[in-house]
């Protein structure tokens, strides 16, 4: 114990006592504990923090504790979620909370401080996305008391209170108030309520001394200014002081967000490449988001939302058009580029070939080697004549100053490529592997090839500034530009060139089977080396963030579950199906063995027998049979070793095909001999043999059937607890080390698409981490629906009818009769027939239904909002289509069919769809004339019938009222 009398010479000082105060619900065997930067507080030692004590207050669960500390005690500290041995299972999101001893804190005084948990959503109102561009605004407060000062009030007798409040967005003019029960405060009335004073950061404060007589104390806070008065939603907040003690206390309420009605926007969603301009060469460029914002805000959205854009030239030809498969994490894409922007004195002949380019690439679809190859001649040209100027620019000095560290692997990469007419790094000779020596005599200025290394830098240069020029066009109108940062990349990128220790060469990623493909998906990535990654705390993917957030002020991650578990596959496999996830807990062959399980052949190795032979391949089956197997047992095969993996069977078949008297689809036999490989019940892991995995749909396997019944259930168990048991625990841990530092290295509002086999971890990690999740109407998370019900969907979410992994609206509601039956009986609630085509009226009607949701946004890709008119529905509606997940090498080349000054001037489409925007109460981009509505606000009332969504999590965490972003 501190002797507190050294502090005062002979006279001895009384310890202040500070006491923690946190709603929390816990599970059995949970606790809450404080750890902080002082050693009272553990030294951010979680072990030797102060254990919290857990007591009933109506129907809260109160945590509290409390320590005596020295004058002019200070400290960081955080609340913390552990086990009995005081291993940590959660922590708060966000800052670190500061703790001063206020200025008139006397001896043996007690200092409360009320907090409320932390979560990720409270962090999105300071998000760029609302700080920078929804809230934005052009004047600025000053700082009336800072931070935790409070006011003198040793002389007076009772309890002093300093109310907090944190308020993201304020109209000019207006004050923040709280009123309650108390005559201190105005007893509910705004005009005698006690006025905050501003602290920065968009924290209010005020303190106020409380007798006896005005406990238990019930108050709200409210905005009171030019635009009227509002008051905070929900129930009142309510504080308990135990006065019986007649104890003198300071008490600090830290009250989180101001509870207002939640902020709901709207967006459109479309590719960069889609994109159509009368200024275009046959392709979206990043100027002509100018255009789309405009159109974005004339129709009452806030968000515009593309696909990656990141540079993909990795076999130079139209295979790159697959956005996700990136060359560089860091660089642009040449594709985007606009020729004519690159100098104000192109001359003549150049400017002649731009305009004979921009008629010849004016296609229904993206030529995307025509465009390239285009946009790169031109480029050279422009580039011949002013390079001197640009290199030894300022400008471009400060731009390679700053993106050095990826922009000249990026260049070297690029060169090697073409000089080697590959982007297999292992036919590169010396340049083979990387090395920071080779690189640098590479594209050092004395360098043979430095003209063709700085072309890259030029072109580099030129996307950053008219991308750059884009966004703080769409950040000036109020519209968020919204990216999308895949989840892997290229096996041949300049990525797995450069740092090729954080991935796993030898794998592949994927998914697996789902609603896109009965074969799971693969995707070419090496899967990440979370380990090596971990060891610089994740800086590849730090630099990644930082780097998109130079243009973003939000962002979609792809495939968000792969930051709890991948879908890894061997690189030798072509489908998605024999794969596993990684991380993941194996069974073990000891585990088999005592459940009575002993024939490792028959559970591991393809199960071909000459019925299954026969079936698949008619009579062709010895002829199938003599070429890629061998029969080791009387009508039973196993596959040659020339052809035993799905790499090897595609390329015995191709040669078989080419000199076999058999006139067959060379695809369809290709599946059905993977059928004969994937016919196995357990995978054995590579690296353990004492390890393995269930095949997926084990169920649909005759290696499965064939077995006995005891077999079966004990496979059928432990296929249900690996899928769905046993893992949880694990990819919630794996979760929380990844994504907690993608968020924190940017300030990007951060949504995840989590579609697909949804382990039950991830949405409580999701809301614990303020991440906002997407719902696709006909993909349902919700176990036993064919469709999602909008109306249900959490505040937390995206809502869209359709993404550019499926079929659009119109087309989806062509493809499948049956289906569209359901949808009309079950959705639209009609016994009638539906009509063949998707109607403007039903078009109407769905995305109604999205945009009244209660979710955060509703984002519409372009074609299903061109579907209002029947004017922008004569194109087949199949071609309308982005992606086809089932297709690995789908061409990405739709361009929507009218230009962008068109839809600008469709001034009946546009209030269509304002129309919609302004009925449902989602908010506004833009001064609303008619209804007065300024930057970023609007009624943001919800439908009637609809509950009033919370951003407050119901798992382990306060069940509070709305906590609404404004």
């Amino acid at each position: 114990m501190v002797n507190l009398g050294l502090f005062t010479g002979n006279k001895p000082l009384k310890s202040r006592k500070v006491s923690f105060r946190i709603p929390y619900y816990t599970q059995w065997g949970q606790h809450l504990l404080i750890c902080g930067s002082d050693a009272l507080l553990g030294s951010w030692n979680v072990k030797k923090g102060l254990l919290l004590k857990p007591s009933h207050q109506g129907e809260e669960l109160i945590w509290s504790g409390s320590i005596p500390v020295p004058p002019g005690f200070q400290s960081e500290y955080s609340y913390y979620v552990v086990d009995d041995t005081r291993n940590i299972l959660r922590w708060e999101v966000g800052k670190k909370r500061k703790l001063l001893l206020p200025d008139g804190l006397q001896d043996g005084q007690l200092l409360e401080l009320h907090d409320l948990w932390q979560t990720g959503s409270d962090n999105i109102p300071f998000s760029s996305a609302f700080k920078d561009v929804i809230f934005g605004r052009s004047w600025s407060l000053g700082v009336e008391r800072p931070w935790g000062i409070t006011q003198n009030t040793s002389d007076q007798d009772g309890s002093v209170l300093q109310f907090r409040i944190c308020c993201p967005y304020l109209e000019e003019g207006t004050s923040i108030y709280v009123i309650g029960s108390s005559l201190k405060l105005g007893q509910w009335k705004i005009q005698d309520g006690l006025k905050l004073a501003y602290a920065g950061d968009s924290f209010w404060q005020a303190d106020c001394i409380m007798g006896k007589d005005d406990f238990p104390l019930k108050y709200k806070y409210c905005k009171y200014g030019k635009a009227g008065t509002s008051v905070e939603c929900g129930a009142s907040r309510e504080l308990f002081v135990d006065v019986a003690t007649g104890e003198s206390r300071f008490v600090l309420l830290s009250d989180g967000l101001m509870r207002e009605m939640p902020w709901r926007g709207a967006g459109v969603a479309i590719p960069m490449f889609s994109v159509r301009s009368e200024a275009d060469l046959g392709v979206g460029e990043f100027l002509d988001l100018k255009l789309l914002v405009d159109w974005a805000v004339e129709s009452g959205f806030h968000l515009v939302q593309l696909l990656p854009i990141n540079d993909t030239s990795v076999n130079c030809m139209w295979w790159d058009s697959y956005p996700y498969s990136s060359l560089s994490v860091f660089a642009l894409h040449p594709l985007y580029l606009r020729v004519e922007a690159m100098s104000e004195n192109i001359q003549e002949d150049i400017k002649q070939e731009i305009r004979e380019a921009r008629v010849q690439l004016d296609k229904k679809d993206v030529d995307y080697e025509a465009a390239m190859a285009t946009k790169l001649s031109i480029a050279k040209k422009i580039f011949a004549r002013e390079k001197e100027s640009i290199l030894n620019s300022k400008s471009f000095l400060e731009f390679f100053s700053e993106n050095q560290e990826w922009l000249k692997p990026y260049a070297a990469f690029c060169f090697l490529r073409d000089f080697f007419e590959t982007s297999d790094r292992s036919q590169w000779g010396r340049f083979s592997e990387f090395s920071k020596e080779k690189l640098e005599k590479l594209v050092s200025k004395e360098s043979l090839h430095y003209e063709v290394i700085s072309f890259h830098y030029y072109i580099q240069f030129h996307l950053h500034l008219q991308l750059s020029e884009a966004a703080e066009y769409a950040r000036k109108k109020g519209v968020v530009l919204k990216g999308d940062l895949p989840i892997g990349v290229d096996r041949n990128s300049v990525d797995t060139w450069v740092y090729p220790n954080l991935f796993r060469m030898n794998t592949s990623t994927g998914a697996p089977p789902d609603y896109f493909d009965k074969n799971g998906q693969n995707w070419g990535f090496p899967t990440y080396n979370w380990e090596e990654m971990s060891k610089d705390n994740y800086g590849w993917w730090r630099a990644r963030l930082t780097q998109m957030g130079k243009y973003f002020t939000a962002y979609r991650i792809d495939h968000i579950l792969g930051f709890f578990r991948i879908w890894e596959l061997p690189d030798h496999a072509m489908t998605g199906l024999c794969g596993k996830f990684r991380p993941s807990i194996p069974i073990s062959q000891e585990e088999l063995e005592s459940e009575g399980l002993w024939d490792f052949n028959h559970l591991t190795q393809p199960y071909i027998g000459q019925e299954l032979l026969q079936e698949k391949f008619g009579a062709s089956w010895t002829i199938i049979a003599s070429t890629f197997l061998n029969e080791y047992q009387k009508g039973f095969y196993e596959f040659k070793e020339e052809c035993n993996t799905e790499k090897k069977i595609a390329s015995v078949l191709k040669s078989f095909l080419e000199t076999s008297m058999l006139v067959k689809s060379e695809e369809k036999l290709r599946r059905k001999l993977f059928d004969l490989l994937q016919n196995v019940a357990l995978i054995k892991d590579p690296e353990d043999l004492r390890k393995f995995y269930p095949r997926f749909n084990i169920e649909d396997t005759t290696s499965f059937k064939d077995l006995d019944q005891h077999s079966q259930n004990v496979l059928k168990r432990l296929y249900y607890d690996y899928y769905f048991q046993r893992q949880e625990g694990l990819w919630r841990q794996n979760a929380l080390k990844t994504l907690p530092v993608l968020l924190n290295s940017s300030n990007m509002l951060a949504c995840g698409e989590d579609l697909g086999l949804i382990p039950s971890c991830v949405h409580p990690v999701m809301q614990e981490l303020g991440l906002v999740g997407l719902r696709i109407q006909r993909m349902p998370s919700e176990p036993g629906l064919e469709f999602g019900i909008p109306s249900q969907y959490s505040y937390m979410t995206v809502c869209a009818p359709s993404c550019h992994d499926c079929s659009t609206l119109r087309a989806w509601w062509e493809e499948d009769e049956e289906r569209r039956h359901r949808f009309f009986q079950a959705v639209v609630g009609s016994d009638e027939l539906p009509p063949d085509q998707c109607t403007p009226e039903i078009v109407h009607f769905v995305l109604r239904q999205h945009v009244e949701a209660p979710s955060m946004w509703s984002i519409f890709p372009l074609q299903d909002l061109l579907a209002l008119k029947e004017d922008y529905t004569t194109r087949p509606a199949v071609e309308e289509t982005i992606n086809d997940p089932t297709n690995p090498k789908h061409y990405w080349r739709y361009r929507v069919h009218v230009t962008m000054e068109s839809l600008l001037d469709d001034k009946d489409l546009m209030k269509k769809i304002k129309d919609l925007v302004r009925g449902s109460g989602r908010c506004y981009p833009q001064k609303d004339l008619e209804s007065g509505q300024a930057n970023g606000v609007g009624s943001a009332k919800l439908p009637l019938g609809s509950e009033l969504p919370s951003l407050a999590q119901t798992n382990g965490i306060p069940n509070r009222e709305a906590v609404a972003l404004v």
